[in-house]
C-alpha cells in the first residue's frame, strides 16, 4: 500500500480531481491527470512504482498492479 500512496502523493500536485481513479478490466485508471503535464522525473518515479501511460488515450496514468482484482 505504500506504494500507491507515494503515486497518488505524485500525482496530487498535478491536480485534485473529483473523481481521481477508476478501476475496468482489472487496470487502475488515474483520470484527470494529464501525463504531458507530469514532469519527467516524477513519470519515472510512478513507472518504478507501478503506473505508465494511459495506453487507451496517451493522456493520463494507468496501472495493473493496483487493478480491481
Amino acid at each position: 500500500m505504500d506504494d500507491l500512496i507515494k503515486a497518488l502523493t505524485i500525482l496530487r500536485k498535478y491536480g485534485n480531481p473529483h473523481r481521481p481513479t477508476h478501476c475496468e478490466h482489472d487496470v487502475m485508471y488515474i483520470c484527470g491527470i494529464d501525463y504531458n503535464n507530469v514532469s519527467d522525473v516524477d513519470k519515472a518515479e510512478l513507472d518504478k512504482l507501478g503506473f505508465v501511460e494511459d495506453d487507451l488515450d496517451g493522456s493520463g496514468f494507468m496501472s495493473y498492479r493496483f487493478g480491481s482484482a
